[in-house]
């Protein structure tokens, strides 16, 4: 590869350095653009731009500045829409296209789409302004949601009529459409689906279970555990709707993460997004299977064919997520001996030294992960 090649990547928290490890492997100039000051992937990019992964104006301003050939992401939601906008207006390549990302990263389009193709999935109701705020027709507990947000921001549980008018404001005060969404809420048992989609076929690489946190509005999660315990019949009904979401979506190369619930006889789509999921789900596969996704999807995004092959690697795994109190997150304590002594597989952190915790509220606000296998 030209030494002179350009990639922007958006986003820079701790799974964006594998990505950027991947391009850098290539010889690629690696230019960073993230919100934050110093973002926990900053010391690997050769360039940092502090501009939000939302502002598309800037990030094509900075894309023409630097004549960059790619502009890509990895492991986050939002920026897909802003890589497909920008990657559209400057010709750039892109396995999706603006109208596509559009529909994998906003809930409203997202669930019309599910509804006209038939894939199952919650009921639920479209809400854009405090004036239509209207609950007839769905039974308490029901969920709020942002329909464009990162990281389960907005997403919460409501028991009551005043619960949900404050909890709907603040969602559409989230997003940034500012539309937000009532949805019926199912009890049951939530998996999350990991798929690469090559030439239009779908393979499921890996099925985990997902723990939240219990007892409380939010649905933060702690904890993904792999094996799942599935029925035959209902493993044949998820690899039905992985390959209905990919056909009906017009998804036909990379990752594919899904959020489903499993409810007795009966399966049911949360929501989805082209992409790898976060807390460094890639390295989860990469253990488990030996197929390293980061490497597939770089493959993809510079225009060479991926190779998908994978293989049982062990038989149980737990990736636990650590939340602190409130205060300055300075180090992590302990874990690099828990290593060593084969306690625990692998650890790592998603803060920087010096970052100010101030919730505990959803997955953006971890601090540290470790695997158990």
């Amino acid at each position: 590869m030209n030494k002179n090649s350009k990639v922007v990547i958006l986003a820079g928290g701790y799974d964006q350095i594998a990505l950027i490890n991947e391009f850098k492997n290539r010889n690629y100039f690696t230019i960073l653009i993230d919100y934050y000051s110093n973002p926990p992937a900053k010391d690997y990019a050769d360039i940092h731009y502090q501009v939000s992964t939302l502002d598309i104006d800037e990030i094509k301003k900075i894309a023409i500045k630097e004549d960059v050939d790619l502009i890509t992401t990895a492991c986050t939601d939002q920026a897909l829409l802003s890589v497909s906008k920008v990657s559209e207006e400057l010709n750039l390549p892109c396995y999706l296209s603006y109208e596509t990302a559009l529909k994998v990263t906003n809930k409203m389009y997202m669930k019309n789409e599910m509804i006209k193709s038939g894939i199952p999935t919650a009921k639920y109701k479209v809400i854009s302004n405090d004036s239509e705020i209207d609950f007839e027709g769905f039974n308490y507990p029901f969920v709020v949601k942002p329909c464009d947000c990162n990281s389960s921001k907005g997403v919460k549980k409501i028991y009551s009529v005043e619960d949900g008018i404050i909890n709907i404001q603040e969602a559409l005060s989230l997003s940034r459409s500012q539309t937000a969404i009532i949805e019926e809420f199912i009890e049951g048992q939530e998996i999350s689906i990991d798929a690469f989609i090559k030439e239009g076929k779908s393979e499921i690489v890996l099925v985990t279970e997902s723990e939240k946190i219990k007892n409380t509005i939010g649905f933060t999660i702690t904890q993904s555990k792999y094996p799942v315990s599935i029925t035959e019949e209902n493993i044949g009904k998820i690899e039905a709707i992985v390959q209905s979401i990919c056909d009906n979506f017009q998804l036909n190369n990379g990752p594919l993460l899904i959020q489903m619930l499993v409810c007795d006889d009966n399966v049911y789509v949360i929501e989805f997004s082209a992409r790898m999921g976060g807390g460094t789900k890639y390295k989860l596969i990469e253990v488990l299977t030996g197929f390293n996704i980061m490497k597939a999807y770089v493959d993809l995004v510079i225009g060479e064919k991926p190779e998908i092959k994978f293989t049982q690697k062990f038989n149980y795994a737990h990736l636990n997520y650590c939340y602190a109190e409130n205060g300055i997150f300075e180090k992590l304590d302990g874990f690099r001996e828990l290593e060593a002594q084969s306690v625990i597989y692998d650890f790592f952190k998603y803060k920087t030294e010096g970052s100010l915790i101030d919730k505990s509220e959803t997955s953006g606000d971890r601090v540290a992960g470790y695997l158990i296998v």
